[in-house]
């Protein structure tokens, strides 16, 4: 399809949007991938997607759409981060989807998702620092756009985009507006059993500018522009010089970020900023934050964070540690936080055990089972329920066997007797290295990363020794390998993981250049 086609489209999609405004919304329709790992809870999940299923990913065409190099280096192993994402936006180009890509050295790009054409590029400060492979030194947490703490509303590939579109003009560098484009959905699955436990509809007429936020590599927190990049305001101070900062989550009028690693001398820690008073609080862990999302929330505001051997709940509302699990050994996984029959629990990994707790009661265990390859980093896990109601979680892990000893490994989470337990469903073996695996409407897209972790190697050595990533996508139920990217992806993928939304999976790599799959024939 040709450019002015594909404008000629959107202009009829946009027109459609504003005639559609006023029509009640009966469900929230699936949200953007806004943050690391989607959402506030981490669980990497999209829940819906107009085009990708089961069903369509097993037939032929999806393949890459498009792979742009950005600029900026890599810092040690820091390279490329997954994207925050814009899905609807109309701007002074029409109607485009937007992609916000940032790099270990401190280039920021924004990016058509649709047509692969950058839209503008910033550099915010890399860092002057050597740094190491711990403590790059550089700009290491993605960028972020605006989350509800809620759970996100499902939808289930109910075709479309399922996101804002913007309209209007709004001030000098402002952007456009939000308008909401409300079609009517299909009969919604029941509703939750408490009305907190669903992010909220953004207001349809509200008029506030778009923001990306990033932090830099001296800790100092900025507000760009979506539309072209440019800071109204000079960027703040969050964050210590030289933190190694995860996890980077903006809700309300708080930025929120952890601080892992104990990097340029500081303490492992969550930190909150209030974006008026530009007051910043912290909760100071006892151990090392684990994991590459830093830390997840509830939809009331606890944040879950693992540290050192502790999978702590602390109050957003005063910093104040509210309670812990305590495990026999040290946390490898960021948390994930999900709902199952009316509460609110979160699993993480140690280097031999994957855990389930009750986050509004951290200290008892609820569920646990062994995790093979004891000792691989696992980073963060995902979670997901299926049309049937099924609870999942999967997590990569690791194995001394051989160099593709590597899985992503799934569970059910199930009634046992007067508990829970974790009941062993599939296993996606043959991997390198990997990641967190990114879950769209039933489609498990999981990521052999290729990295080298020899920990004596310096990073110049294990980026010669690493091979290129490998794209799957895995049916979530079944554990079947549908797809995979062949030698598409040149180099291997080392930071944050995956992202998804409007069609496309991201795959950014070490070497710089970020990767798009998806239907190229809808683009």
């Amino acid at each position: 399809m040709s450019q002015t086609n594909m404008r000629i489209m959107r202009a009829a999609l946009a027109a459609g949007c504003v005639l559609t405004a006023s029509i009640p919304a009966r469900a929230q329709r699936g949200g953007d991938w806004t943050t690391v790992g989607n959402d506030a809870q981490r669980s990497y999940w999209a829940r819906g997607d107009g085009k990708i299923s089961p069903q369509a990913i097993a037939k032929p065409g999806f393949q890459l759409a498009w792979k742009v190099k950005l600029k900026g280096e890599p810092r040690q192993m820091q390279s490329v981060t997954p994207p925050a994402l814009l899905d609807f936006f109309i701007g002074h180009r029409g109607f485009r989807a937007l992609g916000f890509f940032g790099n270990g050295s401190g280039a920021m790009t924004g990016i058509d998702t649709d047509l692969s054409r950058i839209e503008w590029e910033r550099n915010i400060a890399g860092g002057t620092r050597n740094g190491t492979i711990p403590c790059p030194g550089g700009v290491t947490s993605p960028l972020s756009r605006p989350t509800s703490l809620g759970y996100p509303g499902s939808f289930a590939g109910r075709g479309g985009r399922g996101t804002p579109a913007k309209s209007g003009v709004g001030e000098a560098f402002e952007g456009a507006v939000t308008i909401r484009a409300q079609t009517p959905p299909p009969a919604p699955p029941p509703p939750p059993p408490s009305a907190r436990r669903s992010a909220p509809a953004p207001n349809p007429f509200a008029r506030q500018p778009q923001y990306v936020y990033a932090i830099d590599a001296e800790g100092k927190l900025h507000a760009m522009y979506v539309s072209n990049g440019d800071e109204p305001n000079p960027a703040v101070n969050f964050l210590p010089a030289g933190s190694n900062a995860q996890g980077l989550l903006v809700s309300g009028n708080t930025a929120y970020a952890a601080t892992a690693n104990g990097c340029a001398g500081s303490t492992d820690a969550v930190w909150a900023i209030d974006l008026e008073s530009k007051m910043a609080r912290s909760w100071k862990a006892s151990g090392h934050v684990a994991g590459i999302a830093g830390m997840a929330f509830t939809p009331d505001g606890l944040i879950v964070v693992a540290a050192g051997s502790e999978l702590a709940v602390v109050d957003s509302a005063n910093m104040e540690k509210k309670g812990a699990y305590s495990a026999s050994e040290a946390f490898t996984s960021s948390p994930v936080v999900f709902e199952y029959k009316g509460k609110d629990l979160a699993a993480a990994t140690t280097a031999g055990k994957l855990v389930v707790i009750n986050a509004a009661s951290p200290g008892a265990l609820l569920a646990q089972t062994d995790l093979p390859g004891a000792g691989y980093a696992t980073g963060a896990l995902s979670s997901w329920q299926d049309a049937a109601g099924v609870r999942w979680i999967l997590a990569p892990v690791g194995g001394a066997s051989g160099p593709k000893s590597g899985a992503i490994m799934a569970w059910r989470l199930v009634n046992s007797g007067s508990g829970m337990a974790l009941e062993s469903g599939w296993s996606a073996g043959g991997m390198v290295s990997p990641l967190p695996p990114a879950v769209v409407n039933g489609v498990v897209f999981a990521v052999s990363s290729g990295e080298n972790r020899d920990a004596k190697a310096s990073a110049a050595e294990r980026a010669r020794k690493s091979v290129p990533a490998v794209l799957y996508a895995i049916d979530g139920s079944s554990g079947k390998t549908v797809w995979n990217s062949g030698s598409t992806i040149a180099s291997f993928v080392r930071t944050g993981g995956l992202a998804a939304g409007g069609g496309h999976v991201y795959v950014g790599a070490h070497d710089g250049t970020q990767y798009s799959f998806a239907f190229p024939m809808e683009y």
